[in-house]
């Protein structure tokens, strides 16, 4: 079953707040283009407040999505799953059952418009949330997204793509829970070739997904920290 943007009678979705931010888990699939009209329809109720900012934690059925910065090339069996142009950046990435997907929706323009600083602060919310399951991830220089392992076995375990339109937040991030790892063969994952994909499950950490979500509703009120005056000035570049 495939379900579209929720309202407030749902039944597939468990709602409610974490300072003032509505945090919605959906409990089947969501079509992505669904979900991305639903994200710009509460994009622009935020910017008019007209309704509270959000974490939308959900899954898509298998497709491919193309950032503002795919190369064609990086598609490489393009008729394997449905492709989606999106407008967060980045390059190709997968999305599929056994992928924990959150959009956020955060109102930059009242915890600060300083979007390097979001991204350093979802980094390591994701960070903390997989350190809470037993795994040690970290972010690499240069290279976008969650990491794991090292030599022979270091390996992406979450994508990060963000697009900011009037100062509110769209898209996310994704955790590899248990998903089908052929389905990423399709893509060069976000344009970088040298390193494979990894998940929980293949890092022998089973039944997850709950965990999941409780750690990184128990490290969002950290995230939401990081974005505060006193947060942002750790994201602040050294002085030269």
């Amino acid at each position: 079953m495939i379900s579209g943007p929720f309202d407030d009678t749902c039944a597939n979705v468990s709602e409610d707040f974490i300072d003032e931010v509505e945090w919605r888990i959906a409990s089947h699939p969501v079509a992505y283009d669904m979900a991305v009209a639903e994200m710009e329809t509460r994009a622009l109720a935020i910017r008019e407040e007209r309704a509270p900012e959000l974490v939308w934690l959900l899954e898509h059925p298998p497709l491919y999505t193309a950032g503002t910065s795919a190369d064609p090339t990086e598609l490489l069996t393009p008729d394997r799953f449905p492709v989606y142009r999106t407008g967060r950046g980045g390059r190709y990435t997968y999305h599929g059952p056994g992928q924990r997907i959150g959009y956020l929706l955060i109102d930059l323009d009242k915890r600060g418009r300083d979007v390097r600083c979001f991204v350093s602060n979802l980094e390591k919310w994701m960070i903390a949330a997989l350190a809470r399951l037993g795994v040690e991830a970290r972010q690499e220089a240069g290279r976008i997204g969650i990491w794991t392992g090292h030599g022979a076995d270091e390996a992406k375990i979450g994508a990060i793509g963000v697009r900011v339109r009037r100062w509110v937040t769209l898209h996310g991030f994704a955790i590899n829970v248990n998903p089908d790892l052929t389905h990423f063969g399709g893509i060069v994952p976000c344009g970088i070739s040298d390193y494979g994909v990894t998940s929980l499950e293949k890092l022998g950490i089973s039944g997850a997904a709950d965990r999941l979500d409780r750690a990184l509703r128990d490290c969002f009120p950290a995230f939401l920290d990081g974005l505060s005056a006193s947060g942002r000035s750790l994201c602040a570049p050294a002085a030269l």
